[in-house]
């Protein structure tokens, strides 16, 4: 049985056994009569708003009863317009679609003699409120972010963008989890061939479910590059970043039961910008973009070049010999460099599974253990802690956290090359680098160095200085 038939004690039986009633205690279902049609109501216990539910069933046993046995409701969506008061409901007949639209919250109506029912959307799903991101914060600007409910983060990008061109087309991915997926542009600004490239992605996900929300749709329709470390898709959990790039003709992809949005196309340099970035005059915007991107390379390069000079003392000038450590300590400088970068994630992974009134001593006692005793056990060496200070402070400063960990290997790599080959290792390690950065395809866009390459004058000129909002938009 995959339809509705006209039987009621069928529909029920089938509905009964597909949604677990019985088995699953937040199922509910309940008799009613409206005029002389029994019906039948089906709620997940918990989804349901119980006050619109209660006025439409108060609605329906009252007035809906008399117009119910009126001779123009000869079936359910007769019904549905000339009974049912509640904006958002739909009319089916289909097993499938009706499961679905139960877990999703929907109200199921079945009345007797149709082979129809009415899904009803009087939802309300549980849900925080939307407070800034811990990890966008701005000094100035908005301070709400999105949620894990889908219609909430809709509702936050239609408040900004009150233009009838502006589209949320809503996909559903994932043979059992059915979830729901929503592509936001401007139909009037929107690269025709990346949307439909994108919906394509969509349509062919071939996955049971989308256990990890955004990242279980970035890793089906991304092309799998398992030694390629850099980041295909960029997130931001901040409306008012998601609305500048769907004003800017981006598409912007929202997940259900995901707070973080994917943001398409993109390229490595779009990973410089930062909402704070337009929250200042141009000028302090620009010096902000630039300070980012020479951190950047700092965090990049600092300790293999560091690395390099130190291996050999006699090649360090004499104006920079006090880069040179006075003693070498008991472990290699390799070692200790890369050490302390699997020290540095270490501390990070532990302070997520640290109590917050914990946080301020387990800070304490990371540092005390890793900077003096560490020192005076002659494990490390005092210039070895400075370079990676800077360099963690660094990766803090960069807003991706995808593309500080893909410039954390790469500069692992880097001084395993320089131990090795010594300066021939340095060069061929940016020069297969770039290689790599020039060989990774985006998910769309057109290219992942753009607007270097391919070369766009105006666009770098807008990645380089921040331009004034009211010159950006005309």
């Amino acid at each position: 049985m995959e339809q509705l038939t006209k039987d009621l004690s069928q529909n029920q039986q089938a509905l009964d056994t597909l949604l677990g009633v019985g088995r699953n205690f937040d199922v509910i279902n309940r008799d009613i009569y409206i005029g002389k049609r029994k019906g039948r109501l089906y709620v997940i216990d918990g989804y349901g708003d119980d006050g619109v539910i209660e006025r439409i069933t108060s609605f329906l046993l009252g007035q809906g009863a008399a117009l119910a046995e009126g001779e123009a409701v000869t079936d359910m969506q007769s019904f549905i317009d000339r009974c049912v008061t509640f904006s958002e409901v739909d009319c089916e007949n289909s097993l499938e679609k009706i499961l679905t639209g139960a877990f999703l919250g929907k109200t199921v109506l079945l009345l007797e003699g149709f082979d129809y029912c009415a899904l009803i959307d009087a939802k309300k799903f549980p849900g925080r409120s939307v407070e800034e991101p811990s990890d966008g914060k701005v000094l100035r600007g908005s301070h709400d972010g999105f949620t894990e409910t889908l219609v909430q983060n809709t509702a936050l990008l239609r408040r900004r963008i009150r233009d009838p061109q502006f589209t949320l087309e809503n996909h559903k991915v994932g043979g059992r989890s059915r979830t729901d997926v929503v592509l936001a542009y401007m139909e009037n600004q929107v690269n025709r061939a990346d949307l439909e490239k994108l919906r394509e992605k969509l349509e062919r996900i071939d996955v049971g479910s989308i256990a990890m929300s955004q990242e279980s749709v970035a890793e089906a329709i991304v092309k799998p590059q398992w030694y390629n470390p850099f980041p295909k898709v960029r997130y931001t959990e901040r409306p008012d970043t998601a609305t500048a790039c769907v004003m800017e003709g981006d598409i912007v992809l929202l997940v259900d039961n995901s707070p973080s949005v994917m943001l398409f196309p993109t390229s490595l340099f779009d990973f410089m910008e930062e909402a704070n970035d337009y929250y200042f005059p141009p000028l302090v915007g620009t010096y902000l973009r630039y300070l980012r991107i020479i951190v950047m390379l700092l965090a990049l390069f600092i300790t293999p070049v560091w690395y390099l000079l130190v291996k050999d003392a006699a090649r360090v000038p004499e104006y920079l010999q006090f880069i040179v450590p006075e003693e070498p300590g008991s472990v290699p400088l390799l070692i200790q460099l890369l050490l302390l970068d699997f020290v540095v994630d270490l501390l990070k992974l532990a302070s997520l599974n640290t109590p917050d009134a914990l946080s301020n001593s387990f800070s304490m006692l990371g540092a005390l253990i890793l900077g003096d005793f560490a020192v005076q056990a002659r494990w490390l060496v005092p210039e070895v802690l400075v370079y990676m200070a800077f360099v963690a402070i660094a990766n803090f400063a960069q807003p991706s956290f995808e593309l500080g960990y893909a410039l954390k290997l790469t500069r692992m790599l880097l001084l395993i090359l320089v131990a090795l080959f010594d300066v021939w290792g340095l060069i061929a390690g940016i020069v297969g680098l770039f290689i790599l950065l020039l060989s990774t395809k985006p998910i769309l866009g057109r290219g992942y160095l753009y607007p270097v390459i391919p070369f766009n004058a105006k666009a770098l000129g807008r990645l380089l200085v921040r331009q004034p909002i009211s010159k950006k938009n005309s």
